[in-house]
């Protein structure tokens, strides 16, 4: 019986153990054990055998949740790391090697623009920049070495969105992996595999969780290459922990619910915010203003739960309007069940040249609004009185 993806969300678990728990129980265990000698050598010598051997390598609680992952995005097989940033970093250093070339949407985050920027060069890896807003830049940057193409859509903060299907075509012409990180619009909004992705990762930590507790990436894919991605992970050691996987699965139990209600709101403010007089622009992947509006509608199933605006005023302003917040968080995290605002320009793209930050879209007044699960007139409320102080 096929079941619908909220259902596989909720269904997918561990094989029951002799004690007939409901709720999957969680395997903290360092390592495994084995019934014979024989069948410990086995398990070193093939590295195909579906046997636990140590929580570095797999962990039935760990496998639980990128099953789960895998089976919502459509994808063969899964595997996950300790953070975002560790699932970004393993994929590039799997597939790229001295001597190629990765092509990058350059509205990335900016931990990720510093990987491109800063060590792949050391490696001997070259990275080229697109602009999202315009895909036809893409092609005349191909060259014989390239091998990767890697975007966000939606993209953090400025919620750039590109045509996925555009993208995966020009990837298969050219022989070239297609990465996208799928974060912010998470599973149960986007399936990047459906539009043509080779392998599709996330920050865990975000939506996923949903509940701002735990930290974890997640890449999923094609079996051939998730196994060198496995063995990657494998040997170098970003590999989630057992407790973490445990609470993302669990959190995977409600992410449909959870996304509805984070866009029904989204949308919501972002409706009456574009109508305040202190806000220049407004960007929501559902608002018809969106300038890649028609896409998002063709790929998402709704706008996400992140809301950015412009204040008039500024850095200044949007320092001001931080301050003046009274029940939104000021934190750089995302994806919470708690709204939280923050400012790009001033905190999580700080790193990046002023010149680098224009180039994608974060401008001194830029506001990342992640919209959380309260009632949203009190969450609008807030908004509204911080930005008549600022």
């Amino acid at each position: 019986m096929s079941h619908k993806p909220e259902t596989k969300a909720i269904r997918i678990q561990t094989t029951q153990t002799s004690q007939k728990e409901h709720a999957t129980p969680l395997f903290l265990t360092s390592s495994f054990t084995y019934d014979s000698a024989e069948d410990m050598a086995a398990a070193f010598a093939d590295d195909t055998l579906d046997v636990n051997i140590y929580s570095r390598f797999s962990n039935p609680s760990v496998d639980e949740f990128v099953n789960k992952i895998a089976a919502l995005e459509g994808a063969e097989d899964g595997v996950a790391t300790g953070t975002g940033m560790a699932a970004v970093f393993a994929t590039f250093m799997t597939f790229l090697s001295k001597g190629d070339h990765i092509i990058s949407a350059s509205a990335v985050f900016g931990s990720t623009h510093t990987i491109l920027t800063k060590y792949l060069p050391k490696w001997g890896i070259e990275y080229s920049y697109f602009d999202m807003d315009e895909p036809a830049s893409i092609e005349p940057l191909i060259r014989s070495n390239t091998r990767m193409l890697y975007v966000e859509t939606p993209s953090n903060p400025g919620l750039n969105i590109i045509d996925l299907e555009r993208v995966a075509s020009l990837c298969r012409v050219h022989n070239i992996l297609l990465v996208v990180d799928n974060c912010f619009a998470t599973p149960a909004v986007q399936q990047p595999i459906q539009f043509g992705a080779d392998l599709v990762l996330h920050s865990a930590t975000k939506f996923i969780d949903g509940q701002g507790r735990v930290l974890g990436g997640v890449v999923v894919g094609k079996k051939e290459l998730i196994q060198q991605l496995y063995l990657f992970i494998r040997n170098t050691g970003p590999s989630m922990s057992p407790f973490n996987a445990w609470v993302l699965s669990k959190s995977l139990e409600t992410l449909f619910i959870r996304m509805d209600r984070h866009a029904a709101s989204a949308l919501y403010i972002a409706q009456q915010v574009q109508e305040h007089p202190q806000v220049s622009l407004v960007r929501y992947p559902f608002l018809p203003t969106h300038p890649q509006y028609h896409i998002a509608k063709k790929q998402m199933s709704n706008g996400g739960g992140i809301v950015t605006f412009e204040l008039k005023g500024g850095v200044e302003s949007g320092r001001a309007f931080l301050n003046a917040l009274q029940m939104i968080s000021r934190t750089n995290n995302l994806g919470d069940s708690r709204t939280i605002a923050s400012h790009p320009a001033s905190t999580t793209h700080s790193k990046l040249t002023e010149e680098e930050r224009q180039a994608v879209g974060i401008t001194p007044g830029l506001i990342r609004v992640s919209v959380g699960l309260e009632n949203v007139q009190d969450i609008l409320d807030d908004i509204k009185q911080a930005l008549s102080k600022c």
